[in-house]
């Protein structure tokens, strides 16, 4: 089970270049930043990685308070994802390494051994997911059905929550 969730939650998200990472600030409101999710795939274990800067005052959050919620979308494909899980600074050098890519050396000159890179691990407890299959032209119809006879649209795609963690 855990391992069709991981295969459906990464194929919704393996495309999105960016999800908005969310957690909360000192003062208790909540702040997003868009952060690239540098997994090639969701294994077994459901952690997602994204790398910081480690001086930034969002890596100093999460060394405090690391619940977060990453929110996906692509309005496009009619499909959006939102996973809650738990952050935490990671020194796995082999895990940066295997991720390093091009892109992150915009970010990160020093490389893969840049003194400000902060590997954070976010471990998935809790994702919740729509996924549209429908054409627009079909869900129009649904829509305007809708309209005409006073209910809710229905079969509309997937929408499904799922507990990873107890």
């Amino acid at each position: 089970m855990a391992n069709d969730t991981h295969d459906t939650l990464w194929k919704l998200i393996k495309d999105i270049r960016f999800g908005m990472f969310t957690h909360r600030h000192t003062d208790g409101r909540l702040h997003s930043h868009p952060l690239t999710t540098q997994n090639k795939a969701v294994d077994d274990d459901g952690i997602l990685y994204f790398f910081v800067s480690r001086s930034s005052e969002l890596a100093q959050r999460l060394r405090s308070d690391g619940v977060v919620n990453i929110a996906y979308a692509d309005p496009g494909a009619d499909s959006y994802v939102s996973i809650t899980g738990t952050a935490r600074d990671s020194e796995d050098h082999a895990k940066i390494s295997e991720l390093w890519n091009k892109a992150a050396e915009a970010w990160f000159p020093g490389g893969p051994t840049d003194p400000d890179l902060q590997l954070v691990e976010v471990t998935i407890e809790e994702a919740e997911y729509w996924n549209v299959t429908d054409s627009k032209m079909t869900q129009l119809f649904k829509m305007a059905k809708a309209v005409v006879t006073g209910q809710p649209p229905k079969d509309l795609g997937e929408h499904r929550e799922v507990k990873l963690r107890a």
